[in-house]
């Protein structure tokens, strides 16, 4: 599971309002032929970034390479159940990365499209958020 070493605060405001608007960084294909690119906003668990790359594992059956471009550094803190208002915030429970539409989550190389493709499927559907597949085009090399 991904989580952060170290962090200086250990619980931060959920700021909500800034999932509006598209990704101006992470957005080109850096290493890999093809890529899983975010098409809308939202929060991405470490479950759902571990599952789809669990997904992508084992389809490749160990060719090719995946590199993950997300990290969940951003914690969500929840109160127990039953609890009275009051007494301060709730204990971190989980870690999320903040994606807006452009954002590529993972790359690909050294496999045939058919695998990139189905691959990048069975990790997409692990996702919370929509996403597509991106080819990296011959003619840009």
């Amino acid at each position: 599971m991904l989580v952060p070493k170290k962090v200086k605060h250990r619980k931060q405001m959920k700021r909500l309002r800034r999932m509006d608007g598209v990704e101006n960084r992470g957005c080109t294909l850096e290493f890999g032929e093809y890529g899983l690119r975010a098409t809308e906003s939202g929060w991405v668990n470490n479950r759902e970034i571990e599952a789809a790359r669990i997904a992508i594992s084992r389809r490749l059956k160990k060719g090719g390479k995946l590199w993950i471009r997300i990290f969940p550094d951003h914690p969500l803190t929840t109160k127990p159940a039953e609890t009275r208002m009051g007494s301060g915030k709730g204990a971190p429970e989980k870690w999320v990365a903040e994606v807006r539409p452009g954002r590529i989550m993972y790359e690909l190389t050294g496999v045939t499209p058919e695998i990139a493709k189905e691959a990048m499927q069975r990790a997409s559907s692990k996702m919370s958020i929509k996403s597509e597949l991106v080819i990296r085009s011959q003619n840009l090399l």
